[in-house]
Formats: structure tokens, C-alpha cells, sequence
């Protein structure tokens, strides 16, 4: 098919190039235009728009403010084009106390708050004006120091760097993310900045070990504690990159803990969120009470009640650091536009520098600029004193003369300027006062003109005059350090054993693997309420925060904090949900208790032998292989252990075979095959004619309980001789109508009064 269109004059280039062009240009003008800061005076494009169009409307620190909707007008009308709301946003952190270090911006009205730093009024509502900080931004701005550009329309010029007198950069820090590449400088404190950068101006080749002896580290403006190591920090510094960790700091008052001061970026209201969202689901025992006594005198101050005087606070303190965002990390990527207009990433050493490179080359342009103007001044001075001296023949040159300029010019020797001066004096000025005074200003701009050209002829007087105005400017705006450095060890959760509250429960597992928690130890699981085809397989009694264990057919063991398990008010939750066991397996039995308790395992081969709950912890979902059973085997119902008595091992198999034998003939493992507890043929396994499906711990003195359906029959202690043989022998046959057992289970005496 053949094509009508006219291609004549259009240009064609393969997609490809043409994709790739774009991408890269919209790519650069991200970078250089958008996200990341110039080494120079540390800011974005949009906040040095913002910065210039609040001076141009003449927002000094002592003028009147005025609503910020105005300077967002003249910023996004005049010089950035963008989004009104992404402009007033930039506005708002530079005002914000919280956010910036040094702030740049004084704002009247809602700024936002710690809590909410989104939560400022709409730009109608506020007013504003630049903060004294902004002076050593904006000082040097009409004395020649800076390079200008037209803005978008190019109706207007703006500056393309404020000439910084503070390496603001470094003080105020920054964020951003451009394409393929971010950024993120933590905030400096001034005095230290300023030590730093007279050291480096007196020793050029000093080292980030001696730079850091003047900057010990970063310091945000919601203070914290700085927590990183030191080689740590130092490694940052080096390389550019890095983490560090934050932390909030706390006192003592009255036994409460009242934390003062919070991680950079972190709010109060989100910490109390955290905490109290520990207490609701019962994982903080040791916290009583919460509260936020935070005012205007205390913007931070966050109350937390102890339980009792014997919780340990470091201990508390240290798991709420882990679990909570009163600690935090911070990324480090110090990514910055460099002099020669490219973005790389920068270390510390190269930070000072290059902005020395910068401080140094903005004050040669300030003198030369204030040269200029004092020598065209001598010019038109040493024309005016010519004036002076031979007033009456100028005079009367002006007066016969159509065009006196050229005249005089040509008469005096005169530049054009300096004839334009002449001719532009007012008759009050033709006083002879007149010429002591311009004698007077002569002999001051001479010598203004010979300390300015000294000075650029001397590198020791250029670096005097730098080290002058850093100090100076270091003693006006540089405050104490917020952030404490101090190196501590990494936080600690606490054992979640202990942040549960300890009560009796009963777990409850179904036939086909349902897990549920019941309060008590009075309960009797076999009335609860099982889903229908469901029934009740096996029952343990143990503590809230104790790990409840379970063992499937496989002889894999999982395991879950007994709290978190569903009430026994419903039927239950199944365990397949919240374990990864192999496929076609069944949950066989349940276990708990402290990681010292032992418990009898057994597959229906016949094999078991005695495991510590310690050695069965699993964390995993997929669990742990601790029994091993034979292929198409499973386990049966683990029995627990009584601790120090002693105990007969009794086991059942399928045909109705009872032995019991002494629990010392049996092995302690923490995983295996186990010894034979009950002789079974091998002919009668494998063609499943006999299997054993019940094990149990008798302790001294108790009983044993033959389960048959809903029929029990209990033998005593000393009616246990019928039964009684050595491990691995047949046994004996039950009585006829309960050789069907298929549950097993050991009453110590105490229990068996009680009952």
C-alpha cells in the first residue's frame, strides 16, 4: 500500500537516536536544572529563585513580610515556571526550623510542625520574609561576583549562583533525586564548618582525619543523638557515601522516661503510634502509661510510665530504639554540581575545597568589581578637579559654545565621561569647598584603590581576607552543636518472651490441624466447639510466652508464640496457613513449655525417643526435621516429660499391645530415628497391620489413661506389672473391648487428687 504523505522538509531519523537524545536531554536538564544543588551556594534552581525574587521585592530580615502567594507569583511568573504548589512546598522547608539547620526563610502564620511537616497553611494565609541567615547568600549579589542568564522568556536576567559567603551546602544539607542519580548531605553545624575551612585555607593538603578534629560529624536541626561510629562517620567522609544511624535522646524524671529529642525527619505522633500499637496487641508489658506532654517551651517531650520501678530501662529503652523509629538511619550520598557545571559524587576534603575554589574566585570578582568602580571614580574626579581649576574658562566655554562637550574635551584632554561629569555639575557645587572635597575623596579612594590592588597581588592577603569574613560570618550566625555525638552499641530487641504477659493457656490442636489458645488450665478440650469432620487430636498446657511447638506426620517441628494463636472462642486457625510443611502431610501433635522441658517423640514404627524443647526451635515456616520416620510413616501424639521424678515410658500399638518400660532405657536426642520403644514387626508395619499409635510419660506414683473413643480406663502405678518389660519387648493385650486404644496419657498423683 502505497503511501499519500509529503515528507518533503521533515527530518528523519532512525527512533532509536532519537529516543536515546531525548532521554539523555531531559536526563542532564533533571540533573543540572531540577534535583541537585551547586556546590556554591548549596541550593536548587527553584530555591535560588525563590531566594532572589523575596529580595528583589525587598523581603529583608527587617522588612515588613509579605503573603507568600505574592513572592510564589513573582518566582513562578518571573524566573521558574512550574507548579505554584511544588514552588510554595520548597518555600515551606526553607522556612521550616525542623528541616533546615540555618533556616533561610521567616515565615508568619501555620509552617507545618514536627508531627505534620505537610500540614502548613495555604500560601494565602502566610507571610513571609528572608531570615538574616539569607544575608551571606545575598550580600554580594550586586557587587559583580556572580554570573547572569535571561529567564525563560528572557525578558529578565537572574543570577545562576548566589555568591554564598558560608559553604551553605554543607550547613543546610540537601535531598534529591534526579535520573540515575540522588542526593542526600546531611546538615553541618556552622562553627564547626567555619574551623574547618580556615584550617584547610592555612593547610591546603590537610587530611578528612584532621578536617574532622573542627567537623565532628553531621547536626540536624531536631538534634537526636548521632550514633554511628567513628569510623564509620570517617568512612562517609572519604567516600561520600554511606549511613548513619540516629537516635533520640531521653531523661529520667519521677521514674518516667521522657524522651526530648528525636531523629531527624521523625515525628512524635508516628513514635506514639508505634509504641502504642505494641501495647494494644500486648508485646510491651513494661509500659503503663503514654503520653505527649510536648508545648511551645518543649516542642519534643514524649512520656513513657513504666509498669513497675523494676523494669530495667536501658533494657526498654534499647528494644524501643530497635522496634520504633526512635532510631533511625539516614542515607549519605553527597552528589553535588561541581564548578566546571558536572554532578559527581563528593568526600569532605573535596566539599572545602572546591568551595574555597568558589569563595576565592567570588571575592577576586567583588574587588575587581569595587576596583573598577573606584578607579572610573578617580577618573571622573581628576576631570572634575580640572573643572575646578579652570572653572572660568569652562564656564565660558559652556556658555558661547552650541555643543561644549567636544570642546571641552579637546581643550582639557577629557574622556567622554569626564566631560559628561563637568557638564552635569550643579551650580552649588562650584563652591571652593567643592575641591577640598573632591581632593579629599582622591586621597581616600587612592588608598582604597592600593589596599584593593594589594590584595589581589598577595595570595597570603586574599587567604587573610577570606579567614576574616568566614569567622566573622561564623560569630553572626553560628550557633551551639544539637546533635550529640556519642558512639553506642547497637540496639537490642527484648526477648519476645518477655513483652508477652505470662498466663496459663491451654493449646488446642484438631484431627486435621486447627490450632487454637485457650485461657486456663481448667479447660477441657474435647467439649469445645471443632468445624464439622473435625474432632480434637491433642491438648498441652503451658504459659502465654512460652513458644507452642507442633510436630507433623513428617516428624517436622514448628513453631509460633503461644499468644498469637486464635481463642479458643472459635474453632481455631489452621496451622497450614502459617507453616510451609511438605506436601500431603498432617499435624500430629502439639508442645510447649520452657526451652529446658522435654517431651517423648515417637513415629508408628515404634521408634521415639526423649527431645529438650530447645533443641526443636524453629523460626523458620518450613519448620525443623527432627524426627525421622519411615517413608509412608508418621508421628504420633508427643507426650511431655514430668521434670525430676521418675517416669515409665508406656506404649500402644493398633492390635491393642501395651508395654511399659523405664524412661532411662530410652535415649535423649535432639533429632534422629530415636531407639525402639514397642516391638512391631516389620512384615505387620509395612502391610499396616500393626502400628503404634500412642505414647506416653508415666510419672511416678500416677496413672495411665487408655483412651478408647469416648471410653477411659485407668491403670494405676502399682497395677502396671501386667505391662511392665523391658524396651522393644511385644507387650501385653489390653483387656478385649479396649484394644482399640488410640490415646495414651500420664496423670501425675497430684493431678489424680485433684481430680
Amino acid at each position: 500500500m502505497q503511501s499519500n504523505l509529503n515528507l518533503e522538509g521533515i527530518e528523519q531519523q532512525p527512533l532509536r537516536e532519537y529516543t536515546e537524545r531525548a532521554y539523555l536531554d531531559y536526563s542532564m536538564y533533571v540533573i543540572l536544572d531540577r534535583a541537585l544543588p551547586r556546590i556554591g551556594d548549596g541550593l536548587k534552581p527553584v530555591q535560588r529563585r525563590i531566594i532572589y525574587a523575596m529580595s528583589e521585592l525587598g523581603l529583608a530580615a527587617g522588612a515588613k513580610p509579605k503573603k507568600s502567594a505574592r513572592t510564589v507569583g513573582d518566582v513562578i511568573g518571573k524566573f521558574h515556571p512550574h507548579g505554584d504548589s511544588a514552588c510554595y512546598e520548597a518555600m515551606v522547608l526553607m522556612a521550616q526550623d525542623f528541616s533546615y539547620r540555618y533556616r533561610i526563610i521567616d515565615g508568619q502564620g501555620n509552617w507545618g510542625s514536627t508531627d505534620d511537616p505537610k500540614s502548613f497553611a495555604a500560601m494565602r494565609y502566610t507571610e513571609s520574609r528572608l531570615a538574616p541567615y539569607a544575608k551571606s547568600l545575598l550580600v554580594e549579589l550586586g557587587l559583580g561576583t556572580v554570573d547572569w542568564a535571561p529567564n525563560f522568556d528572557g525578558t529578565l536576567n537572574e543570577p545562576l549562583v548566589l555568591p554564598a559567603r558560608m559553604p551553605n551546602i554543607l550547613l543546610n544539607g540537601t535531598t534529591g533525586i534526579a535520573v540515575g542519580l540522588s542526593t542526600d548531605v546531611p546538615p553541618h553545624n556552622l562553627r564547626e564548618v567555619a574551623s574547618a575551612l580556615v584550617h584547610l585555607i592555612d593547610n591546603p593538603k590537610a587530611t578528612i582525619s584532621q578536617l574532622m578534629k573542627h567537623i565532628k560529624g553531621p547536626d540536624f536541626p531536631t538534634g537526636g543523638e548521632l550514633v554511628s561510629a567513628r569510623t564509620e562517620i570517617k568512612q562517609i567522609y572519604v567516600t561520600g557515601s554511606g549511613t548513619l544511624r540516629l537516635r533520640a535522646t531521653y531523661k529520667i524524671e519521677n521514674g518516667d522516661i521522657v524522651i526530648t529529642s528525636l531523629p531527624y525527619q521523625i515525628s512524635g505522633g508516628k513514635v506514639l503510634e508505634q509504641i502504642a500499637a505494641q501495647m494494644r496487641s500486648k508485646k510491651l508489658p513494661q509500659v503503663d502509661d503514654l503520653r505527649d506532654e510536648s508545648d511551645h517551651e518543649d516542642p519534643i517531650r514524649l512520656v513513657i510510665s513504666r509498669r513497675s520501678k523494676n523494669v530495667d530501662i536501658g533494657e526498654l529503652m534499647s528494644h524501643l530504639f530497635l522496634t520504633t523509629s526512635l532510631e533511625r538511619t539516614t542515607r549519605v550520598n553527597m552528589n553535588i554540581i561541581g564548578l566546571d557545571g558536572r554532578p559527581r559524587a563528593f568526600n569532605l576534603v573535596e566539599i572545602l575545597s572546591e568551595w574555597l575554589k568558589f569563595r576565592r574566585d567570588t571575592v577576586k570578582r567583588r574587588l575587581r568589581h569595587r576596583l573598577q568602580i573606584v578607579t572610573d571614580r578617580l577618573h571622573v574626579l581628576d576631570g572634575l578637579l580640572v573643572a575646578y581649576l579652570n572653572i572660568d574658562e569652562i564656564i565660558a566655554i559652556i556658555r558661547k559654545e552650541g555643543k561644549p562637550k567636544p570642546v571641552l574635551m579637546k581643550r582639557f584632554r577629557l574622556a567622554d565621561i569626564q566631560a559628561e561629569a563637568i557638564l552635569n555639575l550643579r551650580l552649588r557645587n562650584l563652591a571652593k569647598l567643592e575641591e577640598m572635597k573632591i581632593r579629599a575623596e582622591q586621597d581616600e579612594l587612592s588608598e582604597e584603590r592600593e589596599a584593593l590592588e594589594t590584595i589581589l597581588k598577595s595570595a597570603s592577603r586574599l587567604k587573610s581576607l577570606i579567614k576574616k569574613e568566614i569567622l566573622e560570618d561564623a560569630e553572626a550566625y553560628g550557633d551551639d552543636r544539637r546533635t550529640v555525638i556519642v558512639e553506642r552499641e547497637a540496639a537490642q530487641a527484648i526477648d519476645e518472651a518477655q513483652l508477652v504477659v505470662s498466663e496459663p493457656v491451654t493449646v488446642v490442636l484438631s484431627q486435621r490441624g486447627y490450632a487454637r489458645s485457650a485461657r486456663g488450665h481448667d479447660i477441657d478440650p474435647t467439649t469445645l466447639s471443632y468445624k464439622s469432620g473435625d474432632e480434637f487430636l491433642a491438648a498441652v498446657q503451658g504459659r502465654s510466652n512460652q513458644l507452642a511447638m507442633f510436630i507433623d506426620s513428617t516428624g517436622r517441628v514448628y513453631s509460633v508464640m503461644a499468644h498469637t494463636l486464635p481463642s479458643a472462642r472459635g474453632q481455631g486457625e489452621p496451622l497450614s496457613g502459617r507453616f510451609k510443611s511438605p506436601d500431603g502431610a498432617s499435624f500430629c501433635g502439639a508442645m510447649i513449655g520452657d526451652p529446658e522441658h522435654k517431651y517423648l517423640l515417637a513415629g508408628d514404627s515404634g521408634y521415639g525417643f526423649i527431645a529438650t524443647l530447645s533443641d526443636l526451635v524453629s523460626r523458620n515456616k518450613a519448620g525443623k526435621a527432627v524426627l525421622r520416620v519411615p517413608e509412608g510413616g508418621r508421628a504420633v501424639v508427643p507426650s511431655p516429660v514430668p521434670q525430676d521424678a521418675e517416669c515409665l515410658i508406656a506404649a500402644v500399638s493398633s492390635i491393642g499391645r501395651l508395654l511399659l518400660f523405664e524412661m532411662d532405657e530410652l535415649p535423649e536426642l535432639a533429632k534422629g530415628k530415636g531407639n525402639k520403644l514397642i516391638n512391631i514387626p516389620a512384615k505387620k508395619y509395612k502391610s499396616g497391620e500393626e502400628k503404634l499409635v500412642a505414647a506416653a510419660v508415666v510419672p511416678e506414683d500416677g496413672s495411665l489413661q487408655v483412651f478408647c473413643g469416648q471410653r477411659v480406663m485407668t491403670i494405676k502405678w502399682d497395677d502396671t506389672d501386667h505391662y511392665y518389660g523391658d524396651r522393644g519387648l511385644r507387650g501385653n493385650m489390653l483387656p478385649k473391648g479396649w484394644r482399640k486404644a488410640d490415646r495414651l496419657v500420664g496423670i501425675a498423683a497430684a493431678a489424680e487428687k485433684e481430680t
